[in-house]
């Protein structure tokens, strides 16, 4: 196990990510200037579909004012800004990667969101929070980079309250091996991707509900057909975060999709109790 997380550790390393995006948001203005989630959103919305995966992901979990929020595998924190800043609740992010953490912090100093969105180094398989303390646990495109589903599934459902709510916006296998590198793995040895029927069946006996139950792959698919007719990404974009075979990873989660060998899924969960 200890090499598995070394190797996502390594995939997510990103030596010197924090200087990089100082230099890059200098095209946004000075160093001094507040900057909003949305104007970072080509930057640090790591997922299919971008911001309106996550703004969509945060309505059907019902997030509201005054919410105590987890987003789990953050980041640089793109997500939980975003959630903060549009509904008014706190958000904690964890993510296994030191780098991310400490350019998430760097960010939420730029948009001015110390006060409600903090983020900690941490695994997702051993969340450092006491049982019931979440409101809403909120999971994009990271479930992929975890071996145990099992334990990460009851994890998040330790850390979540009675009736809580549990959201998802994963990547599933289809049909076949997917073509590598992809955006959380760049070969097979850090990737365990699950169906979408397997992933439900690993996240229900963990004490969960099914709520919600939608395949996005076809917005997946339109997403990334509509990024290859708009020509080259904006700039800041996720490049300055996983370097400059981003496109190529970029490239090749839109090719699995379009060829059927993935999909994605999203989904929403009621904590309940293991028996119920």
């Amino acid at each position: 196990m200890t090499d598995v997380l070394d190797g996502v550790r390594d995939h997510y390393r990103a030596t010197g990510l924090t200087a990089r995006l100082r230099t890059a948001l200098a095209v946004l203005g000075p160093e001094n200037q507040q900057l909003t989630p949305r104007q970072l959103a080509a930057l640090d919305q790591f997922h299919t579909c971008g911001l309106a995966a996550t703004a969509e992901l945060a309505d059907l979990a019902g997030i509201t004012a005054g919410m105590s929020v987890l987003d789990v595998g953050s980041g640089i924190g793109g997500p939980a800004r975003f959630v903060a800043a549009s509904r008014g609740c706190a958000v904690t992010g964890v993510d296994l990667s030191e780098p991310f953490v400490d350019a998430a912090r760097y960010l939420t100093e730029r948009t001015g969101q110390g006060g409600q969105v903090s983020f900690q180094v941490a695994s997702a398989e051993k969340l450092p929070f006491d049982d019931g303390r979440f409101d809403v646990v909120l999971l994009q495109h990271v479930a992929m980079n975890i071996a145990d589903r099992a334990q990460l599934y009851r994890e998040i459902r330790r850390v979540l309250k009675p009736g809580g709510r549990f959201a998802i916006f994963d990547v599933v296998s289809k049909s076949g091996e997917p073509h590598y590198p992809v955006p959380w793995a760049r070969t097979p040895a850090t990737s365990f991707l699950l169906t979408d029927a397997a992933t439900r069946a690993a996240i229900e006996p963990a004490g969960f509900r099914t709520l919600a139950w939608q395949d996005d792959t076809e917005a997946g698919k339109a997403w990334f057909a509509q990024l290859r007719a708009s020509g080259p990404p904006p700039s800041p974009n996720l490049g300055v975060v996983m370097g400059p075979d981003f496109l190529q990873l970029s490239s090749n989660l839109g090719r699995n999709l379009m060829e059927g060998r993935l999909g994605v899924l999203t989904a929403v969960f009621e904590a309940v109790s293991i028996n119920a």
